[in-house]
């Protein structure tokens, strides 16, 4: 028998998904014109029809809604009274301040189901253990998110949190998890934690990693640096995925491994060149999503800032919804040094393939001739026995042509950089450009 978290509609032609989603798409701008004060006057400044907006094509006519929007207006994005509320979350934003998300009892029982069909995707079923290694604290939508789809699925869920190696590992020996969620670096650093500690970590219970908040495979679907270091030390299955608060959904990875899996219930998705209109399947451009099924604080045409392609040829795994790639880079991180483009992953993916490099930030900066200046703050795994600038700059003009300045610091100086008091997740990106945001 099907699992209940295997929706139907994921396997359907495009046609027919495309109809769905213009038919949930009309009911999602009823329930804005009644209910958010944000987009009802969006509708009005624009002089919008909504009656007219009938297919995802039209979506066009509509304004987007960016970061910025949400940080000036957070309150009239609210779309239910305040006694409805049953949770609230908060992510930092692009100007600073916070912004608030409030979820619904709706809300969280769409975040459970999405995460449910998402692990499902990822081959996870009932009996399944998984060791969560994120918080739910720190009004953090994503470890509250992922217990729930966990034990909506009907798998075990042991919330250890994150960090400390020796509780994670203590952990595993005791109730001897198969899955481990978390951000995938921090799995180099309870391998090191092992090896350090004589702890048989290849012959453990754990046969997954589902990795969040990093990427772990190429354009091409290949393991990344940071994934293929993993895997050469740890012969689990690698799973990544892809998700944001302003979602509240998530494309995993199914078994195959080749691209995060939309789920059209849950998710309009569009990809925007620099001209703002739609890109050709197969570009690169700006992921824009409009959130469905949402009730507390939906959002229409919403930029996410990220850079990805979809890709639309059917997937060995049975579904027929598009894939979208692994994230190329933030828009607004974009880097133009010494006459090339490039993005923090392509940077991050050298220095997590370099094994005496322990940790690292980068930071870009504006120099006297307005253009942009790289330089990366990197702390050493020992003393290697060779220069290790000179060393990092070769591997940086082999990958990415070009060779950005280094700085060798104290490896627990640039800890306290990477983890910030207030931050949930280890912080390696510092624009300090003029135009930056």
């Amino acid at each position: 028998m099907k699992s209940p978290f295997c929706p139907e509609i994921e396997f359907q032609e495009r046609d027919v998904i495309k109809k769905f989603q213009e038919a949930k798409l009309a009911d999602a701008l009823a329930y804005l014109q009644a209910n958010s004060p944000f987009y009802k006057k969006m509708f009005a400044d624009n002089r919008i029809d909504i009656a007219k907006v009938r297919t995802l094509e039209d979506l066009q006519l509509i304004p987007f809604t960016g970061k910025q929007d949400l940080q000036k207006y957070n309150h009239d994005f609210l779309c239910v009274k305040k006694e409805k509320i049953i949770d609230y979350i908060t992510t930092s934003g692009t100007l600073g301040d916070p912004v608030t998300f409030a979820c619904t009892e709706a809300d969280l029982e769409r975040l459970a189901y999405n995460e449910a069909i998402s692990f499902t995707c990822a081959g996870l079923k009932p009996g399944n253990i998984v060791q969560l290694m994120t918080t739910l604290d720190k009004r953090f939508m994503a470890g509250l998110a992922y217990f729930l789809g966990i034990r909506k699925m009907g798998a075990s869920v042991i919330r250890v949190g994150n960090g400390i190696p020796e509780l994670q590992w203590d952990t595993i020996k005791r109730l001897q998890p198969d899955t481990l969620m978390c951000i995938p670096s921090f799995i180099l650093k309870i391998i090191d934690y092992a090896e350090a500690n004589n702890i048989d970590y290849k012959n453990s219970s754990v046969k997954r990693i589902i990795g969040i908040g990093e990427g772990l495979r190429d354009q091409n679907f290949k393991l990344n640096s940071l994934g293929q270091k993993i895997k050469d030390k740890w012969d689990v299955e690698l799973y990544a995925t892809y998700s944001s608060t302003e979602m509240s959904a998530t494309f995993p990875e199914c078994p195959y491994s080749c691209g995060g899996h939309h789920h059209p219930e849950l998710l309009i998705v569009e990809i925007i060149g620099e001209d703002d209109k739609p890109v050709p399947d197969g570009e690169i451009g700006e992921v824009v999503i409009t959130s469905l099924g949402v009730e507390g604080m939906p959002l229409l045409r919403f930029r996410t800032g990220d850079m990805a392609r979809i890709h639309t040829e059917p997937c060995k795994c049975g579904r027929k919804t598009f894939r979208i790639s692994p994230i190329v880079g933030r828009k607004n991180h974009m880097i133009k040094y010494k006459g090339t483009t490039l993005y923090p992953p392509a940077i991050t993916d050298v220095l997590n393939n370099t094994n005496y490099v322990e940790n690292f930030y980068i930071t870009v900066s504006t120099n006297e001739t307005e253009t942009d200046n790289v330089t990366i703050t990197v702390g050493l795994r020992g003393t290697p026995p060779f220069d290790a600038v000179k060393d990092l700059k070769d591997r940086f003009r082999a990958k990415i042509r070009v060779a950005p300045d280094i700085v060798i610091a104290p490896v627990d100086e640039v800890r306290k950089i990477n983890y910030p008091a207030m931050s949930r997740k280890p912080v390696t990106f510092f624009d300090n450009r003029k135009t930056g945001n």
